[in-house]
């Protein structure tokens, strides 16, 4: 397998984990829409994307080469500070959680379809390209 394969799929693989615990988040948005006080939350891609970024680790060639020391890969949770939509305080607008529901599942199925052409093709190659 080359090494572009891999790296393929690893991000194929971090992407539908990503889409997943979004679709976590928006579930917990629609389950709490009618709990007072609950401000919907959603997930930052750019703040996730951005920390994934500094978490690189650098190949250390020289013992007076800084070592890279922030590792994580927890996605950033963030909580609305939108005012309320209904009277009991609550502000999940249940028809924007849905579409975003809806948008997500799509992005997910779409990330699942290519890993599993990517599969596809790495069977191929062990079997010698036979069906």
């Amino acid at each position: 397998m080359s090494l572009l394969a891999s790296s393929t799929i690893t991000a194929l693989e971090k992407s539908v984990g990503f889409a997943q615990m979004k679709q976590n988040v928006i579930a917990q948005n629609i389950s709490n829409a009618d709990t007072p006080g609950y401000k919907e939350r959603s997930i930052s891609f750019r703040d996730t994307l951005h920390n994934a970024q500094e978490s690189l680790v650098a190949k250390k060639t020289n013992a007076a080469h800084i070592p890279f020391s922030k590792e994580t890969n927890t996605p950033y949770l963030i909580q609305s500070k939108q005012t309320s939509y209904h009277h009991n305080g609550n502000a999940v607008d249940i028809d924007k959680q849905m579409a975003m529901m809806a948008e997500n599942q799509m992005h997910y199925y779409a990330l699942v379809d290519r890993l599993n052409g990517k599969y596809q093709s790495l069977r191929s190659v062990i079997k010698g390209g036979q069906a």
